[in-house]
């Protein structure tokens, strides 16, 4: 069923060599490497291009890895309100430090940790702290005086001078940080007025794989972008300096083309010479359009993930994390593509057996189903009831039907889920009392020690990695954890399950 859109082995081939032609140009003896969206873990670009290697951006730097170091920012400001990254649901600080882990796993140098933007407050302090006691190099930069419009000032001991100079001693330096905002252009600006200072020859260009500049300014895949930042409210444009300058049609987004006059002038006032970049789309070095193989497939792949954000944006209005103009942003987005909340695959079966379990009982008038497309195609549901949560149902179900079970094998007996139920409910004092889908698969691993059906089972659970699933109403955090570390790409009914606003 899954279908190949895109070419990993060639995208990682063309985008180390230009990277490298970059460094090489010019008697460059540095070059600083911003790298927006995600260094590692890109779930969206593997999402929105079938085939794309999550993990491919680190492993061209893996392959670099004697030429490289890595510079993290974190903006203050994300520390003190908790910001949280949507793949993982962990906040910005967290996901620096799991940054710092998977650099390391693969070898690559971290220089240190800029706070971008710092301030003076106990969330910050504590940050920092925490991570000079484990050995981390931090750094801390201010709000840049004079930006974004006096440019003498913003290049001046008053303003970029004013930051301490991040010591670096590798060719290319990539500034990456947990998400968008972090401070990551300043600090490679700021680097690069104290390089020129000290005499060095360096170079500043940008690593932003979304949207791609030589794909259509309509094309599914760069509108899955504006999805995927409709709370940012990225618009995705034609890079008017780059068809004044070429006459070549090119896509960019807002900020980066907003930003590039104010970027240029400082650029050149820096070098003292006229910048060798005349677009935003210069500044980048981006070779994922030429890793495309199979557009159609990566069409249909975009509109899917814009379906799958609207989903998103309309649980995370309902929880409060989004505001109205965001959520109308992602409706008219999926309407812009001809999209539907029913062309998601799982939607319908859940809502359908939902309203017929309704229909036929009154016992079932609060039932939640989820339906879970496993990677072959077909589809299986799952209910909640007092024993378990409707994920847990349609996870038990789907690894039954990988196994070649019949849907009424019995996996887990009732005696050990209502020893569980028990613990939980009389012992450690949860309101819940169905199980959820952590406790449910610990059940099914103790299972397995007695039945054969239940071992059996439990090995089919690796290969519901890239299924897709729907529930009919919003999940437990715990729930929406366990489903992403099985892999299963999760959306919901923006509804909840109870009234109760605390256990929701």
């Amino acid at each position: 069923m899954f279908e190949i859109g895109f070419d990993p082995d060639k995208y990682i081939e063309l985008q180390s060599k230009h990277i490298l032609e970059r460094i090489n140009e010019n008697q460059c003896e540095r070059l600083y490497l911003e790298f927006g969206g995600k260094l590692v873990h890109d779930k969206h670009a593997m999402r929105v291009l079938p085939g794309f290697d999550e993990n491919a951006k680190i492993k061209l730097l893996q392959k670099m890895q004697q030429q490289t170091e890595i510079i993290i920012c974190i903006y203050a400001g994300d520390i003190m309100t908790n910001k949280t990254r949507q793949d993982f649901g962990i906040t910005y600080d967290l996901e620096v430090l799991r940054l710092i882990d998977t650099f390391r796993k693969y070898q690559l140098e971290i220089n240190s940790v800029v706070v971008t933007r710092y301030e003076d407050a106990p969330a910050v302090n504590m940050f920092i702290s925490k991570l000079e006691r484990r050995g981390i190099k931090t750094y801390k930069h201010y709000f840049t005086k004079g930006y974004p419009t006096d440019v003498d000032t913003i290049v001046s001991d008053e303003g970029y001078g004013a930051n301490p100079y991040i010591e670096v001693t590798k060719p290319l330096v990539v500034v990456t940080g947990p998400g968008g905002g972090s401070g990551k252009l300043a600090t490679s600006l700021s680097q690069l007025y104290h390089d020129h200072r000290r005499g060095k020859k360096v170079r500043y260009a940008k690593f932003e794989t979304f949207p791609i500049w030589n794909l259509p300014l309509k094309h599914p895949v760069n509108i899955a972008y504006e999805a995927a930042t409709a709370d940012l409210r990225d618009i995705n444009m034609i890079d008017s300096f780059h068809l004044e300058a070429y006459g070549e049609m090119t896509v960019n987004y807002n900020r980066d083309i907003d930003v590039f006059p104010i970027v240029k002038r400082i650029i050149e006032k820096i070098t003292g010479a006229e910048s060798e970049y005349k677009s935003p789309t210069d500044m980048g070095v981006n070779m994922a359009g030429y890793g495309i193989i199979n557009d159609e497939v990566c069409q249909e792949a975009a509109k899917q993930e814009i379906i799958r954000r609207y989903l998103i944006a309309e649980c995370d209005y309902k929880k409060g994390k989004i505001s109205e103009q965001s959520l109308e942003r992602s409706k008219l987005l999926m309407n812009e593509v001809g999209g539907d909340v029913h062309q998601r695959a799982v939607v319908r079966p859940a809502q359908e057996y939902a309203e017929k379990k309704r229909n036929c009982d009154k016992r079932y008038e609060n039932v939640v189903v989820m339906a879970l497309q496993l990677n072959n195609g077909e589809i299986v549901t799952g209910r909640s009831s007092r024993r378990m949560v409707a994920a847990a149902a349609a996870i038990l179900n789907g690894i039954k039907k990988l196994a070649g079970m019949d849907d009424e094998a019995l996996l887990i007996t009732p005696e050990v889920l209502g020893t569980l139920q028990h613990l939980k409910t009389h012992v450690l004092n949860s309101d819940r009392t169905s199980l959820n889908l952590e406790e449910v698969l610990m059940a099914l691993s103790i299972s397995g020690t007695q039945k054969e059906a239940a071992r059996l089972a439990a090995e089919k659970l690796t290969e519901l990695n890239g299924c897709k699933a729907h529930c009919t109403a919003i999940l437990s955090d715990t729930d929406e954890q366990t489903l992403r570390a099985l892999g299963i790409d999760t959306t919901s009914d923006p509804e909840y399950v109870t009234t109760n606003l605390y256990t929701n």
